[in-house]
C-alpha cells in the first residue's frame, strides 16, 4: 500500500465558546487539514490549530517540500517517513513551521495506517480501552477572579475532578495567590488545581509567587517561564514544593532534553502539533526512564490514543474547543474518556465544515 496523494484544507472555525486567555485574542480556530490517501483508497487525516498566523505558510511546507518526499512511499513504516522529512527540513530549520507541517502528517500518516488495518491506534501500539483520566482546562485569567471560578465549578458539576486556572500576564503577584486561594476554598480539598502561568513569570516571580501558593496543594505549575529555559525549571523545581509541568512549546524529544535532565519536570506536555504521534511516542519513553508521566497538550480526542498506550501516560486536557468539528466527539464522563474504538484515531470532521468555513482571501 502506498502513498497516492495528500490533500490540504484551509478553515476559519468559530469557537462554540471563545477562550479568554487574557494574551492570545482568539476569535475563530484557523485549522489546517491535511489528508493523505493510499492507492487502495484508504484515508487518513490529520491537522494543526496552530493558535498564531502561519496557516498558508504551513500549508505551502506540506504541499511544496513535504509532500514530494511522501507520494509514492509506502505506508508501513511511518517512523522512516518521519525520519525522511526530517532530514529534509535540515536547511529550512528542525522547530517551527516545519516541524508542525511535519506532525500533521504523521497523524495522517498514522490514522491511515490504522485505518487499513481496521485497527485503533491505540491497539496498534499495544495500549489498553481502559477510561483515561481528563482535567478541565479554561478556567481563563480573562474571565476574571469570579469567572474562573464559576467556570471551574462548572467543571465539577460536569463530574471533573481536576480543573485549571490561569494566572499571570494580566493579574499583580498578590492578584494570583488570591484567585487561587479563592478557587482552593470553592472547591474544596478534594479537587485537584492545576496552575497555568502561560511562560509569564521570570525565575525570581516564579519562586516568590509558588512559595506563597505552595499551600493550596497544586497538583502541578504549568509553564513558569519561557520554554526554552530549562535551566530556570530546575531552579524553580529546586526552590519550590509545588511540582512543574511544561513542554506545550518544545518541538520534538530534541528539544525536551532539558526538560527530561534530572526528573526535575514530572509533569511533561508534549503537543501533538510539534512532533506528531511518532515523536510523541519517544518522548513518552524516555520520560518514563526519569519517572515522568505524560500529560499531553490539548487535543485529547487524537492524544487519547497516547495515554492509553503509554505506561506513564497521565491527564488528558479537555477545553472542548474542538467538539463541535467532529461527528463523533469523545465524551468525558466522571472525569474520564474512554478511548475510541475505531479504525485509525477514529475522527472525522463534519463534511459541511469543508463546505460553510473554508478560508478564503
Amino acid at each position: 500500500m502506498k502513498i497516492a496523494d495528500i490533500r490540504t484544507h484551509l478553515l476559519s472555525v468559530p469557537f462554540a465558546e471563545t477562550p479568554k486567555t487574557g494574551f492570545l485574542d482568539l476569535t475563530d480556530m484557523d485549522l489546517l487539514i491535511v489528508e493523505v490517501e493510499t492507492d487502495t483508497g484508504v484515508v487518513g487525516t490529520g491537522y494543526l490549530h496552530p493558535l498564531a498566523p502561519g496557516l498558508r505558510t504551513l500549508d505551502m511546507c506540506v504541499r511544496e517540500i513535504l509532500t514530494p518526499l511522501l507520494i509514492s512511499e509506502p505506508l508501513d513504516r511511518v517512523e522512516r517517513l518521519w525520519q525522511k522529512m526530517w532530514a529534509a527540513t535540515f536547511i529550512q530549520g528542525r522547530m517551527g513551521l516545519s516541524v508542525m507541517a511535519m506532525s500533521a502528517l504523521d497523524m495522517a500518516l498514522w490514522d491511515a495506517v490504522g485505518r487499513a488495518k481496521d485497527q485503533p491506534l491505540w491497539r496498534l501500539w499495544g495500549g489498553r480501552p481502559d477510561p483515561v483520566p481528563a482535567y478541565g482546562s479554561g478556567c481563563y485569567r480573562g474571565l476574571g477572579h469570579d469567572g474562573m471560578i464559576e467556570k471551574a465549578l462548572r467543571f465539577v458539576g460536569q463530574g471533573y475532578t481536576a480543573i485549571k486556572m490561569q494566572v499571570a500576564h494580566v493579574f499583580t503577584h498578590d492578584e494570583d495567590v488570591a484567585n487561587v486561594r479563592d478557587m482552593r476554598a470553592a472547591l474544596g480539598d478534594d479537587i485537584e488545581i492545576m496552575v497555568d502561568v502561560n511562560q509569564g513569570w521570570t525565575v525570581e516571580e516564579a519562586i516568590k509567587v509558588v512559595r506563597k501558593l505552595d499551600e493550596y496543594g497544586l497538583s502541578w505549575l504549568e509553564e513558569p517561564v519561557m520554554a526554552d529555559d530549562a535551566a530556570g525549571y530546575h531552579r524553580i523545581a529546586d526552590a519550590i514544593d509545588t511540582p512543574l509541568a511544561g513542554g506545550e512549546n518544545n518541538f520534538t524529544h530534541h528539544d525536551f532534553v532539558g526538560l527530561l535532565e534530572g526528573g526535575k519536570v514530572p509533569f511533561l506536555q508534549p503537543d501533538l502539533m510539534r512532533g506528531g504521534y511518532t515523536d510523541l511516542r519517544i518522548i513518552g519513553e524516555r520520560a518514563q526512564q526519569v519517572g515522568a508521566v505524560i500529560a499531553p497538550h490539548l487535543f485529547p480526542e487524537l492524544s487519547i490514543h497516547l495515554n492509553a498506550s503509554l505506561p506513564n501516560g497521565s491527564w488528558l486536557e479537555c477545553m472542548g474547543w474542538h467538539d463541535h468539528l467532529w461527528t463523533q466527539p469523545l465524551v468525558t464522563e466522571n472525569g474520564h474518556i474512554m478511548p475510541p474504538d475505531r479504525p485509525g484515531h477514529g475522527m472525522t470532521f463534519k463534511p459541511e465544515l469543508f463546505r460553510d468555513f473554508a478560508l478564503t482571501g
